[in-house]
């Protein structure tokens, strides 16, 4: 059987305030021909389907449409299981309908581990592979809290939390399969930040578990995995080195930091004896780039963009030493009558210093909200003994904002 691995859709993001919807109905387009040209019967979406726990009509519209199309391009199964952006709730809701499409919906943990297994049937109707559909993991799901504990032992259980469960999940696969008859493969799922990942700046990836950020080791998931699709992390990669345990990376760059990154989904053919592993590029639905320089780079470099008729959207940095009180008047009639676009300009040089003293290339977009709690406590003096652990309950009460489903409890 051959399966599709995919992740990090992020269905409604925007870049500087530039809706990217055309983007995600091509990439969706594309994904469908892919499943019909390669023969794929089945789908896994691995988390961050949606951008955020609220998404627009038109996010969802896209979403559901592509649903409905994917029995059309020969897809048999498709899999789904929630990332730490997306609601539990908003994803669960219609799963019993979507459930006729043989559509799969995993929204959160499920009461039984046995809930959380999908088994993938060819052509012939003969099961062909089982998958264990494990989605984000939240803390509150899988940690129980106690009077005097450390923030070492809240990461501690909560790695332990996370094995706890891969395990039971997996045992329920193995269970599963004995149960079918033959050696079919499991397919693990998961979304979730392996130790030793690779992230770039600006693609709004979160630290999801106080205290064991890095932290979630290969050893954690089962032997009975034949292969682990995984999400969360924008850039392709494996795990360990391992070549059946892989992130797909996000298919569309979710910022500037990932401009001229190949993106890819991963395209599995599974069988008794194992798993391979082939990756497709993904086209480049909009151009992003970034141009950094004295303003005589800058202009060359805009120059070669009209010169080819680009329509790239653009990130301007500027870090001359001539001081450019007009810069934006002045990119502006450089790219007057084009089809670029730019997104965002810094002025390094203008903006020597802010009023808070942050270094001239800081802007307060570049700066993550534990960078600004940090620069709290430098500006009250709070005494450098006491910051580790103001931050660390800080970073907690962000993670648990994060984790709030605005539709409700599940």
């Amino acid at each position: 059987m051959k399966i599709l691995h995919t992740s990090d859709w992020h269905i409604g993001r925007a870049l500087y305030g530039r809706k990217r919807y055309r983007e995600f109905e091509l990439f969706l387009d594309w994904l469908l021909g892919c499943i019909e040209r390669e023969g794929a019967e089945a789908l896994l979406v691995a988390g961050d389907i949606f951008d955020n726990g609220t998404p627009s009509n038109r996010a969802q519209e896209l979403y559901y449409r592509f649903l409905c199309r994917c029995a059309a391009a020969g897809c048999r199964h498709v899999v789904i299981t929630a990332g730490n952006h997306d609601s539990p709730s908003l994803l669960n809701a219609p799963r019993e309908v979507l459930k006729f499409l043989n559509v799969h919906v995993v929204g959160c943990m499920a009461e039984a581990a046995e809930d959380e297994l999908v088994v993938l049937h060819d052509g012939n109707g003969k099961p062909a592979a089982i998958v264990c559909a494990v989605p984000y993991l939240r803390d509150r799901d899988i940690r129980r809290a106690e009077a005097g504990e450390t923030f070492e032992d809240k990461g501690a259980k909560l790695i332990e939390g996370i094995r706890d469960h891969y395990r039971q999940v997996g045992e329920a696969a193995t269970a599963r399969r004995a149960g079918l008859g033959g050696n079919l493969p499991i397919v693990g799922m998961g979304h979730l930040f392996a130790s030793g990942g690779r992230t770039v700046e600006g693609d709004g990836v979160r630290e999801l578990y106080v205290g064991s950020l890095g932290q979630v080791r290969a050893e954690i998931f089962p032997a009975c995995f034949d292969y682990l699709a995984l999400g969360h992390l924008h850039v392709p990669q494996r795990v360990g080195g391992s070549e059946v345990r892989r992130y797909s990376g996000a298919p569309l760059p979710m910022s500037f930091g990932e401009a001229g990154q190949e993106k890819i989904v991963l395209l599995l053919t599974a069988a008794s004896n194992g798993v391979s592993v082939q990756e497709i590029a993904v086209p480049c639905f909009q151009s992003l780039a970034t141009v950094r320089g004295d303003w005589a780079r800058i202009s060359e470099r805009l120059a070669e963009l009209r010169k080819d008729s680009s329509t790239a959207w653009l990130e301007v940095i500027y870090d001359g030493e001539e001081l450019i009180a007009d810069l934006q008047e002045r990119l502006r009639e450089l790219i007057e009558g084009t089809s670029l676009e730019i997104l965002r300009s810094k002025n390094l040089r203008l903006a020597e210093r802010v009023l808070s003293g942050m270094a001239a290339e800081e802007t307060l977009d570049d700066l993550s909200v534990e960078d600004v709690f940090a620069r709290c406590l430098a500006a009250h003096a709070v005494p450098a003994e006491q910051r580790d652990e103001l931050a660390a309950v800080f970073q907690e009460a962000v993670l648990a904002l994060h984790d709030q489903d605005p539709r409700g409890p599940r």
